[in-house]
């Protein structure tokens, strides 16, 4: 029954849906936790390793972010096949142009495929960057998060690729969150307004809370 539904169409678009959610939740809960380190390094600090610590003594040690990186490795991957499936299949579907042009879609939907690419490289780069240090400029210091965050947004390629990404984020979001709901049946023609009016304002306020940290850093707020 779920190889059924996870070859049809309808099955790779729930998949996607939930695991976009799944996405947008910890988005939400990651930027949160981002702009902490407005507080300074000592909670900035401080809230990265309370991370660590979540359910213990029940969990051990690390047990639970390992839990919530599995989680998220799950439905990256399974929102990246998904996507990548359904692409193909649309294209093999429609081998030849169609005679009359398609009303032009909108901005953030023409560039869902590509905003996709630069999400996924992004992803790697940033564990790269502040989890592994292995790209990480300035000399990464292991357990001082506040510190290693303020050399990557103290160099310009640091600021231009995360900002490039937040900003694909923003688009993703806008058009990921309606096109979920429609998937899983929330949608209707009296609620499109109200997701579409949520999904932009979610955008907008992940894309901003998520580039309010490299600007603090560039202007001096962080430091």
């Amino acid at each position: 029954m779920a190889r059924t539904m996870w070859d049809s169409s309808v099955g790779k678009k729930t998949v996607m849906a939930v695991s976009g959610l799944i996405m947008l939740l910890y988005l939400v809960a990651h930027m949160i936790g981002n702009l902490k380190i407005f507080f300074g390094a000592g909670e900035f600090n401080h809230y990265a390793h309370w991370l660590r610590t979540v359910g213990e003594p029940f969990m051990h040690y690390e047990w639970t972010l390992w839990l919530i990186r599995v989680v998220l490795v799950v439905a990256v991957v399974a929102h990246a096949v998904s996507a990548y499936q359904l692409s193909r299949r649309d294209i093999k579907a429609r081998p030849s142009k169609y005679v009359h042009k398609k009303p032009r879609a909108s901005y953030a939907t023409r560039t869902m495929r590509w905003g996709g690419i630069i999400l996924a490289l992004f992803i790697v780069w940033h564990i790269l960057d502040l989890t592994t240090g292995t790209v990480h400029t300035g000399g990464f210091e292991t357990g001082k998060p506040y510190q290693n965050v303020v050399d990557t947004f103290s160099t310009w390629y640091g600021n231009v690729i995360y900002i490039v990404a937040m900003l694909a984020v923003g688009l993703h979001i806008r058009h990921g969150f309606w096109s979920a709901a429609q998937t899983l049946g929330v949608g209707s023609r009296t609620r499109d307004r109200a997701l579409k009016t949520t999904a932009n304002v979610l955008a907008l306020l992940l894309t901003a809370g998520f580039i309010a940290v490299p600007v603090g850093v560039m202007t001096g707020v962080v430091s």
